[in-house]
């Protein structure tokens, strides 16, 4: 019971991300967005858990269990891709999304497949750089705050850059020079040039205030630019000026990191990333280093506040806890698997692209050390969801090894009308709140009639079985067509309340539906 106790304080901070969530309340969440499925959403809920249960066995015992990946089969527009990126977003997990279809085999030119667990660490480092952001935005928000006021009002006793000042006439050098004599040696000599001595500035003057260009204290609000003014009751009076807003609009000079941005470079079959590293450690060389850049206030202290609190992460500890946490509860969703799968019954011999990139896929869903610039991440127990809709191939063409690592298969159901008729009212994402909410922008209150839902869902429906089944990317293009000339005529007639009935989508949508020419170029 100990040793269960220390893993699970260990593993706290991973618990807290994953919220602790049942695998019911999993499936309540996934409601709110997506309709149907069942199946699928049962699925990644008792796999996420799993997820959880795991960190909390010891450490002898959790590095035995391998996650259980899913495929998922089903046509476009079902709701296969917001199932994952709802379920990473309920667990606060590094996440991205990938198409099978973009990566080659070794020795052809394109994408390696490594580079998907590089872009997992990425979101797994961006997430974790967030948080840690957020636990010292407080103290970066005091330091922007102080380095405002160095550039505002300095402080006193802050000695500025000054040039040395040489007693007597002022010597720089121009250059050597030489020529040839014919009747006797060369002379060579030294350029000088000679001027007036440069005069010392006062000590005690202060140095010249910005320019106000706009906004801000007026004359008549603003300390006269004194030295005796340069003391902390000033320091104060701006600072209160800062916080009150008064300054925003003033413009002040600041140093800024520059560097430089190298354009992304693909290899044959090989990794970027100590290229990227080699690059970065030598951009000073290449045009990097500061720049002194002249802005506003208020950009100013957005600027200094990202610099502060990149000074105050410790990236050597962003880097240890993005790699945990992205080998404990990363989530990699590949999408248009079944367009890299090889059908037995293709005459011509195995597609050797296709299948090779099957192979390549393999020893990462299976668990290998992929290198990386935050460091070697494991995937084994990445969890990994591919989906398909497999209507030109089926599963089974997949090579039996990859195959393998997909133990659970659900089936997504193809959407009808009651499908369509929740997507358009239920979810709190519903397509109809979307387009009340952005017409509600421009003044224009419009309100959908329970007849012109159900001839909504009914036109979609019809449409899907007559053309291509897009699912309920259908729902999509059936509004934008509906609501078209009153989007575009939105700022001429606003303010104005609009009744979206069953005779005004057959007038904007009838036709169209029943012209299967221009349906299918439209709808």
């Amino acid at each position: 019971m100990k040793g269960t106790t220390e893993t699970k304080n260990k593993n706290a901070g991973t618990f807290d991300a994953m919220k602790q969530l049942t695998p019911r309340e999993i499936v309540a969440e996934l409601d709110k967005y997506i309709v149907g499925q069942k199946k699928a959403k049962r699925a990644v809920a008792i796999a996420l858990r799993n997820r959880t249960r795991r960190l909390k066995l010891e450490p002898e015992v959790r590095e035995d269990i391998a996650p259980k990946n899913i495929l998922m089969i089903g046509p476009t527009g079902v709701g296969k891709t917001e199932i994952a990126r709802r379920l990473a977003r309920l667990a606060n997990s590094p996440f991205i999304k990938v198409e099978a279809t973009k990566y080659t085999e070794v020795g052809y030119v394109g994408r390696d497949v490594e580079s998907m667990i590089r872009d997992l660490m990425a979101a797994g480092a961006q997430i974790v750089k967030q948080e840690m952001q957020e636990t010292v935005n407080a103290e970066a928000e005091k330091r922007a705050e102080d380095a405002l006021l160095d550039l505002l009002v300095p402080r006193p006793g802050k000695k500025q850059k000054e040039t040395k000042v040489q007693k007597g006439p002022v010597i720089k050098p121009m250059g050597a020079f030489s020529f040839n004599n014919d009747n006797g040696p060369g002379i060579m000599g030294t350029a000088i040039q000679v001027g007036i001595p440069l005069m010392p500035r006062n000590s005690g003057e202060a140095p010249e205030e910005p320019e106000v260009r706009d906004g801000g204290p007026q004359n008549d609000e603003m300390p006269p630019a004194e030295p005796k003014l340069e003391t902390d009751r000033t320091r104060e009076k701006f600072r209160q000026w800062l916080r009150e807003g008064k300054l925003e609009d003033r413009t002040v000079e600041i140093t800024v990191n520059q560097n430089p941005q190298f354009p992304a470079i693909e290899m044959m079959g090989g990794s970027m990333e100590d290229l990227e590293s080699s690059l970065s450690g030598i951009a000073g060389f290449f045009g990097g280093g500061k720049k002194k850049k002249l802005v506003t206030v208020k950009r100013a202290r957005e600027i200094l506040i990202a610099e502060e609190s990149e000074k105050l992460i410790d990236r050597d500890r962003v880097s240890d806890e993005a790699r945990k946490r992205v080998e404990e509860t990363g989530i990699v969703f590949i999408d248009e698997i079944d367009k890299i799968a090889v059908r037995g019954d293709r005459g011509g011999g195995p597609d050797v692209s296709r299948e090779g990139v099957q192979r390549d896929i393999l020893p990462i869903v299976e668990g290998a050390v992929v290198n990386t610039k935050w460091g070697p991440v494991d995937t084994s127990h990445i969890l990994f969801i591919a989906a398909g809709a497999f209507n030109v191939s089926k599963p089974s063409d997949l090579i039996p090894e990859l195959q393998g690592r997909f133990p659970l298969r659900v089936e997504l159901d193809a959407l009808g009308k009651e499908e369509f008729l929740r997507i358009l009212t239920e979810p709190k994402n519903a397509l109809t709140r979307q387009y009340r909410d952005l017409l509600g922008t421009e003044r224009i209150e419009i309100e959908f009639t329970p007849g012109a839902v159900d001839r909504l869902a009914a036109l979609a429906a019809e449409v899907n079985a007559r053309l291509e089944n897009i699912g309920a990317r259908r729902l999509h293009t059936i509004m934008e067509t509906l609501l078209e000339e009153l989007s575009f005529d939105a700022p001429d007639i606003a303010p104005k309340k609009i009744s979206v009935t069953e005779e005004y989508v057959d007038e904007k949508l009838n036709d169209l539906a029943k012209d299967q020419d221009l349906g299918r170029y439209i709808l």
